[in-house]
């Protein structure tokens, strides 16, 4: 296995094509996407272009037939430039592509995953008003009415769900057999009795969209069912497993961008006579930010190698989501510090990276989750 500090050629390749598109075509747009809450569709089909939407899908279902650890290197860069557009990349191929990768049917990955390397963009809809942490409290529910299933309910924060054309929605299929009953449906945004409302005005990754869906008798053919009838909380789980190493690359790359813009600054500001990059307390302060990133990359790095390698990663993934998003809420308040009045302004790009940093110890599980993962763990292993 590839050393975990060190990327291969092709993967350093992958990695600098991916941050050289951010910076060229995405970089000019990060402030007026912001500002309006809105992905622009010139960046959305820059994506696709890429092949960054489809990075595992084989080759065959019109995707890049690359590994898990590339998509992670893909979200790592982008969030180098603006976290918004990264969070679009890693729901689509860690939660949306990963599930049908690894539970669709034949017939449903012919369907969908070249869609969703070519055009199509995908959410992940477990969230409800009552069910955050936990998931399983959902209250949506689904009813058997002859060849099609009638769901009825409201989701929550759902990313990407301004733009997607396909949802994967859990709902509860059998309440009498509790979180057992849950099951993971396909649903397309054509569907009948299926809706995108509201879309939440936020603090940070505000180009991220992020709605709640409406589903009033919403109806989704029975061949829709992904996996088994209720094994949609084993989706949910092993799932969102996977896709914290992706927030935890999110966050990674938020803090390289916020060192970044740091250090370009301390380099040209002068005080005193020199530039302020060359006072120790502002060198032990840059050391100390330097100090940690790594320390995340080398976890967000080993637990996508683990997954890669088909070995346990729950551990891992918990750890490295869980630390890079307290380094990255470090690291870009620190970098305004060290920027000082500009920092604060919307000018630079430190205020935002700031804000979108608050995130991450939000979604796809929340700080005290992955504690209690992380704890959980342990006791198993003592």
């Amino acid at each position: 296995m590839t050393p975990l500090t060190t990327l291969s050629d092709d993967e350093r390749l992958f990695f600098d094509t991916v941050l050289g598109f951010a910076n060229e075509r995405i970089a000019p747009k990060v402030s007026a996407m912001d500002a309006a809450s809105t992905l622009e569709p010139a960046v959305l089909a820059g994506l696709f272009e890429l092949g960054l939407m489809g990075i595992e899908t084989p080759a065959e279902r019109g995707g890049g037939g690359s590994s898990f650890f590339n998509a992670i290197l893909a979200v790592q860069a982008l969030a180098r430039v603006d976290p918004a557009v990264s969070v679009v990349v890693d729901v689509q191929n860690t939660l949306v592509n990963n599930a049908l990768l690894r539970w669709g049917t034949d017939a449903q990955k012919g369907r969908y995953l070249p869609r969703l390397a070519s055009e199509w963009v995908g959410s992940y809809a477990l969230s409800e008003a009552g069910s955050g942490s936990d998931a399983f409290a959902l209250k949506t529910r689904a009813e058997r009415r002859g060849d099609r299933w009638i769901l009825n309910g409201r989701k929550l924060w759902i990313t990407n769900a301004a733009e997607s054309s396909l949802f994967v929605v859990f709902a509860n299929a059998d309440p009498a057999q509790g979180y057992k009953g849950i099951t993971a449906f396909l649903v397309e945004r054509d569907c009948p009795g299926f809706a995108v409302g509201k879309k939440e005005h936020k603090l940070g990754i505000r180009a991220s969209s992020t709605c709640e869906l409406l589903l009033d008798d919403c109806e989704v053919p029975e061949d829709n069912v992904l996996g088994e009838l209720g094994r949609g909380y084993k989706i949910a789980i092993l799932t969102l497993n996977e896709g914290r190493i992706g927030i935890g690359a999110q966050m990674l790359g938020l803090a390289e961008g916020a060192l970044g813009h740091a250090l370009t600054h301390v380099r040209q500001r002068r005080q005193f006579g020199k530039a302020i990059v060359e006072f120790q307390g502002v060198e032990f302060q840059l050391a100390r930010m330097a100090m940690e990133i790594e320390a995340a990359r080398l976890l967000v790095y080993n637990a996508a190698r683990l997954k890669d390698a088909g070995k346990d990663f729950v551990n891992e993934a918990a750890m490295a989501k869980l630390f890079a998003s307290e380094v990255a809420e470090r690291t870009a308040s620190q970098a305004i510090d060290l920027m000082g009045g500009v920092g604060f302004t919307q000018e630079f790009p430190a205020e935002k990276l700031y804000r979108d940093a608050k995130i991450g110890k939000i979604y796809e599980g929340t700080t005290n989750m992955q504690l209690q993962t992380i704890a959980k763990g342990l006791a198993s292993k003592s």
